[in-house]
């Protein structure tokens, strides 16, 4: 019998698989993580990609609603995460996005199944803070403690502060923003790149937080119970902060990409499966366009 979700690792996501995948152009210039496709045939193998992580998680007990994008005007379509998020009291964010052809992603039809089958009614719709060239991309730019209700965000130009707070203020969450860059001062371009919160610990690439936020982030994550796992600037380029807490039938697991997994080392490993099983999948071509298994899951939260 399957377990209830839990309210920090949900047991019921949804995936995009995409028909023409590409690394997209428009948001190439602030995304550190992008770089063009290798793949001789990326959508083909993008396609596959999703398929076995459709069936990665389906084998661990997860219900997964599967969407197809046959469009080819989406390129970004595989990370559904930035678009929508939802929430306890049948809460549906809608989020404005950063890049022209991301703000093409919304889909009514999903929206409309989710509305039906799992009863989200209050809809919250932010779509129309494009017109004043702001942006808040969903669980890309805010990593949610929903158990504690806490909103964890890095500052970029893909998540306005005040939009944040507004958001926080009308869903009952504290704002907690931060300053995060790389090795050569950029800015993070989504916190979820950057960090994972799972039930009883947080992975996260402290050395790339500003100094001055450093102690405010130690403190909520003390104050919270949360096992801090430091992830360094390199296992950051390789996707080890882009995870996600599931739950499965018997078990909460982190689903995570190979590459992350071969990135992390002994000890990490063993701490994080002192909590959690670690499930990765292989998902090289769809990481070329900047991000990995979290940025593909967008989490259906009830509870």
């Amino acid at each position: 019998m399957l377990l209830q979700s839990h309210s920090q690792a949900p047991n019921t996501v949804v995936l995009i698989r995409p028909h023409h995948f590409v690394s997209n152009p428009q948001t190439m210039e602030d995304n550190a993580f992008q770089k063009a496709t290798s793949h001789p045939t990326p959508s083909t193998q993008a396609y596959q990609e999703v398929t076995n992580l459709h069936q990665a998680l389906q084998q661990q007990g997860v219900t997964v609603q599967l969407f197809e994008d046959e469009t080819a005007h989406t390129p970004d379509s595989v990370f559904p995460n930035n678009w929508f998020s939802t929430h306890k009291g049948n809460t549906l964010i809608a989020y404005p996005m950063y890049a022209h052809n991301r703000q093409m992603e919304y889909r009514q039809d999903i929206i409309d199944f989710l509305s039906n089958a799992y009863a989200f009614h209050n809809h919250i719709d932010l779509r129309h803070h494009v017109d004043q060239r702001l942006a808040l991309e969903g669980t890309g730019s805010i990593v949610f403690d929903h158990i504690h209700r806490l909103a964890y965000a890095a500052q970029s130009k893909r998540t306005d502060e005040q939009l944040l707070n507004q958001l926080c203020q009308q869903i009952g969450y504290a704002p907690i923003m931060f300053d995060a860059r790389d090795k050569n001062g950029k800015p993070i371009y989504h916190t979820n790149v950057l960090m994972c919160v799972a039930t009883h610990f947080v992975m996260i690439g402290m050395d790339m937080v500003n100094a001055a936020d450093k102690a405010k982030l130690y403190r909520h994550f003390s104050q919270t119970g949360k096992k801090v796992i430091e992830l360094s600037h390199d296992q950051i380029g390789q996707f080890c902060g882009n995870a996600i807490e599931l739950q499965g039938t018997n078990q909460r697991f982190l689903a995570l990409s190979q590459t992350a997994y071969a990135a992390l080392n002994s000890d990490q490993k063993t701490t994080i499966e002192s909590f959690v099983t670690l499930v990765p999948c292989a998902i090289p071509t769809i990481e070329s366009a900047g991000g990995s298994v979290r940025c593909m899951i967008a989490g259906i939260h009830r509870d």
